[in-house]
């Protein structure tokens, strides 16, 4: 059986589309009433929209809508037709909880059990999940999707490095599900304790958690895995399971009978053309819990406009490239933990562990340290010159000044859930990348 229409063509899928977000706009306006009062504010009816190109004329949803009328702020089906909430932390110390209907996991289910046959998975495989499991939307959405598409799961959730060694040996995992800093840290782990030979972990599907080429290096080169995927969602989306790439890694292949996908300028709130990048705004198609439209993702990337030669017949987003919200300032300079990321990439001899401190000097004039690891099994003979290289690639790249410090393989804290990247001493505030 397979979850993935390959006979969809893009006549299907805009028809296909075209209903769903008339359904969508109809369904919300006529069953939420936070819906209904913001189309009514845009002087907006489930009438207008006809065709695909009236989506632009709907007003944008954003995280902070989630925040009105909490708990239950975009709930657009009764209460005895909801079966379970999740929920995601939010800005102001409230949650953004999501709504779903029995349908909304039935259709999750089937979106993720896609991505597990898109990776290659068969019913034969064992799936060691590591992501968390309660009012997250992960764990439970990587089990669901792996039971929908009838291979083997074994949900262990985020515990430490100890039981997950004792279970891939024990269960001979073929499969790992979690976030690229616990893949890092179980790699790691792996290769200390000497278990390659014991273990049949061959694939790696990674979420949540944006990270870099290097790292998927240094994971697959201490694992053996064939393969490392990466996997989309959000909370408000589902959960995980909107989309990953196929074996030809080019991008993630997104379900797009199911959600609509616009790349739009963060500043101006415009589309841009198809391959430049912006920030990701969704609009679902067929959830009846929690429907979103026009929703601010504030993550950043691009759409390819493409075919892949897998066959799959669903268009493509290139991988996370950042977020709008976890851009920091520096003399007067727009970052992305992703731009210094890139940078440390391209030069051999550093792994793909950094921590980016922002302090302010007496002056006043504000300072930007960047620490790094050496790459493992690297003598220290190169940190001045490897520290020196950095501090000039980053000025020539992104036109700062920084100071690197180049710390030993493994001096930075491993984590089983998301790396913290940026310490901005300068108010005390930190974020993850």
């Amino acid at each position: 059986m397979s979850f993935i229409p390959y006979d969809l063509n893009d006549d299907k899928l805009k028809k296909i589309q075209r209903e769903g977000l008339k359904w969508t706009v109809g369904h919300a306006y006529n069953n939420s009433p936070f819906y209904k009062k913001k189309l009514d504010h845009a002087n907006i009816r489930p009438e207008d929209i006809r065709s695909l190109e009236d989506i632009e004329h709907l007003p944008l949803t954003d995280k902070n809508d989630l925040q009105q009328e909490y708990p239950f702020p975009l709930r657009a089906a009764p209460f005895e037709d909801i079966v379970r909430i999740h929920a995601s932390s939010g800005t102001t110390g409230k949650r953004k909880v999501l709504c779903y209907t029995q349908k909304d996991i039935d259709v999750w289910a089937d979106i993720f059990a896609r991505c597990y046959e898109l990776a290659g998975l068969t019913r034969k495989d064992r799936v060691q999940i590591a992501v968390g499991y309660g009012l997250w939307t992960a764990g439970v959405g990587f089990q669901a999707g792996c039971e929908r598409f009838g291979a083997m799961a074994v949900p262990i959730g985020p515990a430490n490095a100890e039981m997950h060694c004792e279970m891939m040996v024990d269960m001979q995992t073929t499969v790992f599900c979690s976030t690229a800093s616990m893949a890092l840290l179980m790699a790691e782990e792996i290769h200390k304790r000497n278990l390659l030979s014991s273990i049949k972990v061959n694939k790696i599907i990674l979420g949540a958690e944006r990270h870099s080429p290097s790292m998927r290096t240094r994971i697959k080169e201490l694992m053996g895995v064939e393969h490392i995927f990466d996997i989309y969602g959000l909370t408000e989306l589902y959960g995980p399971g909107t989309g990953l790439d196929c074996r030809h890694h080019n991008g993630i292949h997104y379900w797009a009978d199911h959600f609509i996908f616009e790349i739009l300028d963060p500043e101006t709130l415009k589309p841009v053309p198809c391959g430049q990048q912006g920030e990701l705004v969704v609009t679902t198609l067929s959830k009846v819990g929690s429907p979103l439209i026009r929703y601010r993702t504030h993550d950043v990337t691009r759409l390819f406009n493409q075919k892949c030669s897998c066959g799959v017949p669903f268009p493509m987003h290139d991988r996370i490239l950042g977020r709008t919200d976890d851009m920091f300032i520096y003399r007067a300079v727009n970052i992305y933990p992703s731009q210094i990321d890139h940078v440390l990439s391209k030069v051999d001899g550093i792994g793909s562990e950094f921590q980016i401190h922002l302090k302010q000097r007496e002056s006043g004039r504000d300072m930007m340290l960047i620490k790094v690891e050496r790459a493992a099994n690297t003598d220290t003979v190169n940190d001045m010159h490897l520290a020196e290289q950095l501090e000039t690639e980053i000025r020539r790249k992104i036109l700062v000044r920084c100071r690197v410090e180049i710390l030993d393989h493994g001096d930075l804290p491993r984590t089983q859930r998301k790396s913290q990247r940026v310490f901005d001493h300068r108010n005390n505030s930190t974020s993850e990348a």
